[in-house]
Parts: C-alpha cells; structure tokens; sequence
C-alpha cells in the first residue's frame, strides 16, 4: 500500500493544476484501493510565513524558548512526519509571478528541517527523505519550458530543486502550459495534462 500527500496551493475555483492533480489521485485509487491518502489544502488552510521566532524555534543552538516557539516547532515536526510517511508526495502549484504560490513556499520552509529531512556532512548537504517519488503539477498562463521566457521559469525548476535537496530526486512533472492564451489552449493544456496523469498514476 502507498501513502500519498497530496499538497495544493491554488485558490482559484477550477483550478487547473488542482483538477489534474485530483485526476492522478483518483487513478491512483483506481489501481491501489487501498491507498491513503493525506490532502494538505494551503489555499483553505494556510501555513504561517517564518518569522523571528520560527527561526529561534527551529534554527537556533538554544532552541525554542517560549510556548509559542514550541507549538512551532511542533506544528513544523508534525509536517515533516507526514512526508516522511508518504511514499508518494503529490503537488499541485499554479504559477504566480514566474514561482509558486507563498502559501507553497511557506510549505517548503516548514519541512526543509536540518536534522530531519536534510543534514550538513563533510561532503555537503544530505537529503534525508530518500526512497520516495514525487509528481508535480504545474500550471501557468504563458509558455516557460521553452522560448522566450523559459529563463523566468522559477517554479518547476524550484520545486525539482528543493526536493532534490531532501533527497527526493524521482521526480515527475506534468506541465499545464498556455492557460492564459484563449480557452481553446486551455482545454488542450488540461487534456493533455488529464493523459499524463493516467500514466503517471499507474507507475505510482
């Protein structure tokens, strides 16, 4: 059996990146019925943006020091054992100004935890959430992963790279490119995307 996180960060009703993503989760249902599945919603339920006492609390020699800085790190451990538990980590990110949404961000900076999903070795950086997969789905209104504007692409890239940096380097995307260019692209961007969620879910 396969646990899946599955992490969204669109407000937008319809979401384009939120619908595909629903897709690889029901075909993945499809093939393992017996999967469990854990929907982090940072669009309904946003996490905190760091501030001077995440740092204290989680980066600091001394630790937290107040019962605010422990709910902190508490609330941090507790997203960090949910990915460490999964075996699939689904996310689904619109792009908004050429990177992700803050609430993903904000995301990011809770579960990269020195001494838990990563650590520092005389070699360097170690990822520490080894063996899993991630599927990332992307959406964006223009065209990034060529032309023109594939230099302002900070929003796949990013997410390959931080995950890369924990240690999840089976990555898989699925690009939902051009929303933003009439409905006709549109509905070819999402059709092509729903395809690439079928196959990407049956190898999940």
């Amino acid at each position: 059996m396969t646990n899946v996180l599955y992490v969204s960060s669109s407000p937008r009703s319809g979401s384009y990146s939120t619908s595909v993503a629903d897709r690889v989760i029901s075909e993945i249902r499809q093939a393992q019925p017996d999967v469990q599945v854990t929907k982090r919603d940072l669009a309904r339920d946003p996490l905190p943006h760091i501030d001077a006492d995440f740092l204290q609390a989680t980066r600091s020699a001394e630790g937290p020091q107040t019962a605010a800085q422990r709910a902190i790190v508490a609330r941090s451990d507790a997203l960090v054992d949910e990915l460490l538990a999964a075996g699939v980590i689904l996310i689904a990110a619109p792009m908004y100004n050429f990177g992700i949404p803050s609430t993903l961000k904000a995301w990011v900076d809770h579960v990269c935890r020195a001494g838990r999903t990563f650590r520092y070795s005389e070699k360097g950086p170690e990822g520490l959430a080894k063996g899993k997969r991630a599927i990332v789905v992307n959406a964006r209104g223009g065209i990034y992963s060529s032309g023109p504007a594939q230099a302002l692409e900070h929003q796949s890239s990013y997410l390959r790279g931080v995950l890369g940096f924990i240690g999840i380097t089976d990555v898989e995307t699925i690009e939902i490119e051009g929303v933003g260019l009439g409905p006709d692209v549109a509905q070819k961007a999402v059709e092509r995307g729903l395809v690439c969620a079928r196959a990407v879910a049956r190898a999940a």
